[in-house]
Protein backbone atom coordinates (compact mmCIF):
# COMPACT_ATOMS: atom_id res chain seq x y z
CA UNK A 1 0.00 0.00 0.00
CA UNK A 2 2.02 2.93 -1.30
CA UNK A 3 -0.14 5.74 0.01
CA UNK A 4 -0.93 4.13 3.38
CA UNK A 5 -4.68 4.54 2.91
CA UNK A 6 -7.47 2.07 3.59
CA UNK A 7 -9.64 1.45 0.52
CA UNK A 8 -11.88 -1.34 1.85
CA UNK A 9 -13.41 -2.07 5.26
CA UNK A 10 -15.15 -5.38 5.91
CA UNK A 11 -17.00 -6.21 9.10
CA UNK A 12 -18.96 -9.09 10.51
CA UNK A 13 -22.35 -8.26 12.05
CA UNK A 14 -23.38 -10.26 15.14
CA UNK A 15 -20.90 -9.89 17.97
CA UNK A 16 -18.87 -7.41 15.94
CA UNK A 17 -20.66 -4.41 14.44
CA UNK A 18 -24.00 -5.02 16.19
CA UNK A 19 -24.40 -4.87 19.95
CA UNK A 20 -26.24 -7.52 21.96
CA UNK A 21 -29.54 -5.80 21.13
CA UNK A 22 -28.73 -6.29 17.42
CA UNK A 23 -28.42 -2.53 16.85
CA UNK A 24 -26.21 -0.84 14.26
CA UNK A 25 -23.97 1.63 16.12
CA UNK A 26 -24.86 5.30 15.94
CA UNK A 27 -23.07 7.08 13.15
CA UNK A 28 -22.11 4.00 11.14
CA UNK A 29 -24.33 4.69 8.14
CA UNK A 30 -23.28 8.34 8.14
CA UNK A 31 -19.65 7.19 8.13
CA UNK A 32 -20.31 4.93 5.13
CA UNK A 33 -22.05 7.70 3.20
CA UNK A 34 -19.30 10.14 4.10
CA UNK A 35 -16.51 7.88 2.82
CA UNK A 36 -17.37 6.95 -0.78
CA UNK A 37 -13.66 6.38 -1.47
CA UNK A 38 -13.74 3.35 0.88
CA UNK A 39 -15.63 0.20 -0.08
CA UNK A 40 -17.67 -0.85 2.96
CA UNK A 41 -18.47 -4.56 3.03
CA UNK A 42 -20.72 -6.43 5.47
CA UNK A 43 -19.79 -10.12 5.78
CA UNK A 44 -22.22 -12.30 7.70
CA UNK A 45 -23.72 -15.73 7.99
CA UNK A 46 -27.09 -14.01 7.76
CA UNK A 47 -29.34 -13.97 4.72
CA UNK A 48 -28.81 -11.07 2.28
CA UNK A 49 -32.37 -9.74 2.66
CA UNK A 50 -31.97 -9.69 6.42
CA UNK A 51 -28.67 -7.79 6.25
CA UNK A 52 -29.88 -5.26 3.70
CA UNK A 53 -32.77 -4.04 5.85
CA UNK A 54 -30.40 -3.10 8.67
CA UNK A 55 -28.94 -0.26 6.59
CA UNK A 56 -31.83 1.77 5.11
CA UNK A 57 -29.68 4.84 4.56
CA UNK A 58 -26.43 3.34 3.28
CA UNK A 59 -27.27 -0.05 1.74
CA UNK A 60 -26.99 1.14 -1.85
CA UNK A 61 -23.44 2.32 -1.13
CA UNK A 62 -22.29 -0.98 0.39
CA UNK A 63 -21.45 -4.53 -0.61
CA UNK A 64 -22.82 -7.56 1.20
CA UNK A 65 -21.21 -10.96 1.66
CA UNK A 66 -24.09 -13.14 2.86
CA UNK A 67 -24.51 -16.76 3.94
CA UNK A 68 -20.89 -16.91 5.14
CA UNK A 69 -19.51 -16.26 1.67
CA UNK A 70 -21.95 -18.06 -0.59
CA UNK A 71 -23.34 -14.85 -2.05
CA UNK A 72 -22.08 -11.34 -2.79
CA UNK A 73 -24.52 -8.54 -3.58
CA UNK A 74 -24.12 -4.93 -4.67
CA UNK A 75 -26.91 -2.45 -5.34
CA UNK A 76 -29.49 -5.23 -5.32
CA UNK A 77 -27.66 -7.44 -7.82
CA UNK A 78 -26.03 -10.78 -7.01
CA UNK A 79 -22.51 -10.50 -8.43
CA UNK A 80 -21.23 -13.80 -7.00
CA UNK A 81 -22.97 -17.09 -6.14
CA UNK A 82 -21.65 -20.48 -5.06
CA UNK A 83 -24.59 -22.86 -4.85
CA UNK A 84 -24.74 -26.47 -3.66
CA UNK A 85 -25.65 -29.55 -5.67
CA UNK A 86 -29.02 -31.12 -4.71
CA UNK A 87 -27.40 -34.45 -3.84
CA UNK A 88 -25.05 -32.73 -1.39
CA UNK A 89 -27.96 -30.87 0.23
CA UNK A 90 -29.88 -34.14 0.64
CA UNK A 91 -26.83 -35.85 2.17
CA UNK A 92 -26.45 -33.03 4.70
CA UNK A 93 -30.13 -33.06 5.65
CA UNK A 94 -29.82 -36.79 6.26
CA UNK A 95 -26.60 -36.38 8.26
CA UNK A 96 -27.55 -33.49 10.52
CA UNK A 97 -31.35 -33.50 10.68
CA UNK A 98 -32.55 -37.06 10.27
CA UNK A 99 -29.63 -38.81 11.97
CA UNK A 100 -28.59 -36.34 14.67
CA UNK A 101 -31.96 -34.70 15.20
CA UNK A 102 -30.93 -31.07 14.72
CA UNK A 103 -33.00 -28.47 12.89
CA UNK A 104 -31.78 -27.60 9.40
CA UNK A 105 -32.52 -24.43 7.46
CA UNK A 106 -31.99 -24.53 3.70
CA UNK A 107 -30.69 -21.11 2.67
CA UNK A 108 -31.65 -20.35 -0.91
CA UNK A 109 -31.24 -17.42 -3.26
CA UNK A 110 -34.96 -16.58 -3.05
CA UNK A 111 -35.77 -17.61 0.53
CA UNK A 112 -34.77 -19.76 3.47
CA UNK A 113 -36.73 -22.95 4.18
CA UNK A 114 -37.29 -24.75 7.48
CA UNK A 115 -39.72 -27.13 9.13
CA UNK A 116 -41.73 -25.89 12.09
CA UNK A 117 -39.94 -26.62 15.36
CA UNK A 118 -39.37 -25.28 18.84
CA UNK A 119 -40.14 -21.71 19.82
CA UNK A 120 -36.39 -21.08 20.15
CA UNK A 121 -35.69 -22.36 16.65
CA UNK A 122 -38.42 -20.22 15.11
CA UNK A 123 -37.34 -17.13 17.07
CA UNK A 124 -33.77 -17.51 15.80
CA UNK A 125 -34.91 -18.28 12.27
CA UNK A 126 -37.01 -15.12 12.13
CA UNK A 127 -34.11 -13.11 13.59
CA UNK A 128 -31.64 -14.04 10.86
CA UNK A 129 -33.86 -14.69 7.83
CA UNK A 130 -36.02 -11.93 6.41
CA UNK A 131 -37.45 -14.23 3.74
CA UNK A 132 -38.42 -17.43 5.53
CA UNK A 133 -40.70 -20.23 4.34
CA UNK A 134 -41.99 -22.95 6.65
CA UNK A 135 -42.46 -26.25 4.86
CA UNK A 136 -42.72 -29.98 5.47
CA UNK A 137 -41.03 -30.69 2.14
CA UNK A 138 -37.42 -29.54 2.26
CA UNK A 139 -36.51 -31.63 -0.78
CA UNK A 140 -39.20 -29.91 -2.82
CA UNK A 141 -37.55 -26.54 -2.10
CA UNK A 142 -34.52 -27.63 -4.09
CA UNK A 143 -36.64 -27.84 -7.22
CA UNK A 144 -37.65 -24.16 -7.06
CA UNK A 145 -34.58 -22.48 -5.60
CA UNK A 146 -30.78 -22.66 -5.60
CA UNK A 147 -29.42 -23.59 -2.18
CA UNK A 148 -26.37 -21.66 -1.02
CA UNK A 149 -25.86 -23.26 2.39
CA UNK A 150 -27.51 -25.15 5.23
CA UNK A 151 -27.69 -23.63 8.69
CA UNK A 152 -27.88 -26.22 11.45
CA UNK A 153 -29.51 -25.03 14.68
CA UNK A 154 -28.15 -26.78 17.78
CA UNK A 155 -31.02 -26.66 20.24
CA UNK A 156 -28.95 -27.01 23.44
CA UNK A 157 -26.38 -24.39 22.37
CA UNK A 158 -23.57 -26.96 22.38
CA UNK A 159 -22.39 -26.19 18.85
CA UNK A 160 -18.75 -25.81 19.90
CA UNK A 161 -18.47 -29.27 21.48
CA UNK A 162 -20.66 -30.86 18.81
CA UNK A 163 -18.47 -29.36 16.08
CA UNK A 164 -15.26 -30.61 17.68
CA UNK A 165 -16.58 -34.17 17.62
CA UNK A 166 -17.88 -34.23 14.05
CA UNK A 167 -16.96 -37.16 11.83
CA UNK A 168 -18.08 -38.62 8.47
CA UNK A 169 -18.96 -35.27 6.89
CA UNK A 170 -20.23 -35.49 3.28
CA UNK A 171 -17.16 -35.24 1.05
CA UNK A 172 -17.99 -32.14 -0.99
CA UNK A 173 -18.95 -29.79 1.85
CA UNK A 174 -17.31 -27.83 4.62
CA UNK A 175 -18.76 -27.27 8.10
CA UNK A 176 -18.10 -23.93 9.81
CA UNK A 177 -18.74 -23.07 13.43
CA UNK A 178 -20.61 -19.76 13.34
CA UNK A 179 -21.98 -19.38 16.86
CA UNK A 180 -22.81 -21.26 20.05
CA UNK A 181 -25.95 -22.70 18.46
CA UNK A 182 -25.14 -22.58 14.73
CA UNK A 183 -23.18 -24.57 12.19
CA UNK A 184 -23.03 -23.49 8.56
CA UNK A 185 -22.57 -26.03 5.78
CA UNK A 186 -21.61 -25.06 2.24
CA UNK A 187 -19.40 -26.14 -0.63
CA UNK A 188 -15.79 -26.67 0.45
CA UNK A 189 -14.49 -23.59 -1.33
CA UNK A 190 -17.06 -21.24 0.28
CA UNK A 191 -15.89 -18.84 2.98
CA UNK A 192 -16.01 -15.17 3.81
CA UNK A 193 -12.37 -14.99 2.73
CA UNK A 194 -12.99 -16.40 -0.74
CA UNK A 195 -15.93 -14.04 -1.27
CA UNK A 196 -13.84 -11.09 -0.08
CA UNK A 197 -11.06 -12.09 -2.46
CA UNK A 198 -13.61 -11.90 -5.29
CA UNK A 199 -14.47 -8.33 -4.22
CA UNK A 200 -10.81 -7.38 -3.92
CA UNK A 201 -10.04 -8.69 -7.41
CA UNK A 202 -13.15 -7.08 -8.90
CA UNK A 203 -12.10 -3.65 -7.64
CA UNK A 204 -8.33 -4.25 -7.75
CA UNK A 205 -7.82 -3.55 -4.06
CA UNK A 206 -4.73 -5.04 -2.46
CA UNK A 207 -4.94 -6.76 0.91
CA UNK A 208 -2.60 -4.11 2.31
CA UNK A 209 -5.36 -1.50 1.80
CA UNK A 210 -8.04 -3.58 3.56
CA UNK A 211 -9.28 -3.62 7.15
CA UNK A 212 -11.38 -6.40 8.73
CA UNK A 213 -13.37 -6.79 11.95
CA UNK A 214 -14.70 -10.04 13.39
CA UNK A 215 -15.53 -11.99 16.53
CA UNK A 216 -15.88 -15.66 15.64
CA UNK A 217 -13.96 -18.42 13.87
CA UNK A 218 -15.91 -18.08 10.61
CA UNK A 219 -14.36 -14.59 10.32
CA UNK A 220 -10.77 -15.83 10.23
CA UNK A 221 -10.60 -16.41 6.47
CA UNK A 222 -11.65 -12.84 5.65
CA UNK A 223 -9.27 -11.43 8.26
CA UNK A 224 -6.40 -13.23 6.56
CA UNK A 225 -7.31 -11.35 3.36
CA UNK A 226 -6.69 -8.01 5.10
CA UNK A 227 -3.44 -6.60 6.38
CA UNK A 228 -5.25 -4.58 9.04
CA UNK A 229 -7.32 -7.09 11.03
CA UNK A 230 -9.16 -6.56 14.30
CA UNK A 231 -10.71 -9.13 16.61
CA UNK A 232 -13.21 -7.65 19.02
CA UNK A 233 -12.30 -7.85 22.71
CA UNK A 234 -15.31 -10.19 23.06
CA UNK A 235 -14.04 -12.43 20.24
CA UNK A 236 -13.30 -16.15 20.33
CA UNK A 237 -9.73 -16.73 21.64
CA UNK A 238 -8.77 -18.46 18.41
CA UNK A 239 -9.70 -15.41 16.37
CA UNK A 240 -7.74 -13.12 18.67
CA UNK A 241 -4.66 -15.20 17.92
CA UNK A 242 -5.20 -14.74 14.17
CA UNK A 243 -5.87 -10.99 14.29
CA UNK A 244 -3.27 -8.23 14.14
CA UNK A 245 -5.08 -6.02 16.66
CA UNK A 246 -7.78 -6.18 19.34
CA UNK A 247 -10.66 -3.69 19.10
CA UNK A 248 -13.02 -2.60 21.90
CA UNK A 249 -16.06 -4.86 22.23
CA UNK A 250 -19.24 -4.71 20.19
CA UNK A 251 -21.00 -3.30 23.27
CA UNK A 252 -18.59 -0.36 23.14
CA UNK A 253 -19.13 0.27 19.40
CA UNK A 254 -15.56 -0.91 18.88
CA UNK A 255 -15.79 -0.89 15.09
CA UNK A 256 -16.84 2.75 15.09
CA UNK A 257 -14.03 3.67 17.48
CA UNK A 258 -11.47 2.27 15.03
CA UNK A 259 -13.15 3.73 11.95
CA UNK A 260 -13.12 7.18 13.53
CA UNK A 261 -9.35 6.99 13.46
CA UNK A 262 -9.34 6.60 9.68
CA UNK A 263 -10.55 10.14 9.17
CA UNK A 264 -7.02 11.38 9.64
CA UNK A 265 -5.43 8.91 7.21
Amino acid sequence: MKDGKIRLVVTDLDGTLLNSRKEVPAGFEDWVCGHPEIKTVIASGRQYYNIYKLFPKAAQKMLFIADNGGLVAEQGAFIYLNTMQPEDVKACVERFSVRDGHSVILCGVKSAYVKHGSADLEKNAHMYYERLTFTDDLEGCMEKDQIIKLAVFIEDYSAVSYYSGLTDIPEKVNVALSGDCWLDIANKEVSKGVALQFVQERYQIDAAACMAFGDFLNDESMMRQCEESYAMSNAHPGLKEAAKYIAPSNEEAGVMQILAGLDGQ
